[in-house]
């Protein structure tokens, strides 16, 4: 019986994936028909304006199947035994996220059609994910026993957890909840990129959720590493769709919050090390830019795209950012085994 909740979790994995994929062409035709279509920088190179038009707001197609199915496999448990509650807070998370990044796609796509504006002002866009971000936080924080791993931090090798007051924890979690979102956010630039990542890291923390018994953190992991590989049917080189905000923040954000969950933040690090380094790398080159007055650390900013404009190709760049992914995912399972 204890092995049962694995199998069932990669079980609902398959099945959201087949699901993904089933749908995933009548849903880009849509966006199609709709010309929500993705609007390029003109700062990117050839390769990358040519795919200007391509639809966009993908991550629909990986939150509706997700909360669809969560929410279907646990609602029974939750009405009848009180079990699985725990599930829920990131899913709502996940959808609020989902939302905010939905507004600022729209917002872009109206751009490209000529109407005035460019997506949300970054600040409004920062409140809303602290609003969100808080909002979970004070959940966790209020529950406290309902998750037994939250409320504290476990050291990684020593295997020592220290609890953590809600002073401390509630800004430490909205810290990592926006940083994860907009880590993912910036990963998602070439095709594949971020979902396969995203696909990688999901799938080390619920392990680690399994190891820790937490059944329903470990449902909802594979769950997502089910919707991203249908995603990435879709997004791989050459995409016929582009995951957009509504998919890279929805996804950032729940990487967060589960990193809290289970405790292992600490390892957050290195089991997304990729989003970790575009995210350096932009925080670098903007504070060596302003501090050469002019110059640049990077060729250009997130990571990926100065490997672009050092003569990679964009399939080289994916495959290799996912080995060091799929590595350090492998690593940060083993750091909590050991």
């Amino acid at each position: 019986m204890i092995g049962a909740p694995l199998p069932f979790a990669l079980t609902i994995g398959g099945l959201t994936f087949l699901l993904g994929v089933i749908w995933g062409g009548p849903f880009i035709e849509t966006l199609r028909r709709l010309r929500i279509g993705k609007n390029i920088l003109v700062e990117l190179s050839e390769s990358h304006q040519k795919k200007r038009g391509t639809p966009t707001m993908g991550g629909i197609m990986i939150v509706i199947p997700a909360l669809t199915i969560c929410v279907a496999v646990n609602i029974v448990s939750v009405i009848q035994r009180g079990q699985g509650a725990s599930i829920f807070l990131p899913l709502i998370v996940m959808f609020g996220f989902a939302i905010l990044g939905m507004i600022d796609d729209w917002a872009g796509i109206q751009k490209s059609r000529g109407i005035e504006g460019q997506g949300i002002s970054a600040r409004a866009k920062l409140l809303g994910q602290l609003v969100l971000s808080f909002v979970a936080a004070g959940a966790i924080s209020l529950y406290g026993g309902g998750f037994s791993f939250a409320n504290q931090v476990t050291l990684p090798l020593i295997g020592i957890s220290i609890p953590i007051s809600p002073i401390l924890f509630i800004p430490l979690t909205v810290f990592i909840i926006v940083a994860t979102s907009n880590a993912i956010n910036f990963t998602d630039g070439l095709d594949g990129l971020a979902g396969i990542i995203s696909a990688s890291a999901f799938a080390a923390y619920g392990v680690i959720a399994f190891i820790q018994e937490q059944y329903f953190i470990t449902q909802l992991c594979f769950v997502l590493v089910g919707a991203c590989f249908a995603f990435l049917w879709f997004n791989a080189h050459p995409a016929q769709l582009f995951m957009g905000d509504t998919g890279s923040m929805a996804l950032g954000a729940t990487l967060g919050i589960v990193s809290v969950m289970t405790g292992q933040w600490l390892l957050l690090p290195i089991i997304a090390i990729v989003p970790v380094s575009e995210t350096l790398s932009v925080i670098l080159q903007v504070s060596y830019f302003k501090w050469t007055k002019g110059q640049r650390l990077f060729l250009m900013a997130p990571l990926h795209h100065h490997f672009e404009k050092s003569g990679w190709s964009e399939t080289q760049i994916v495959q290799r950012f996912w080995l060091v992914g799929l590595l350090s995912a492998m690593i940060g399972v083993a750091l909590v085994l050991l």
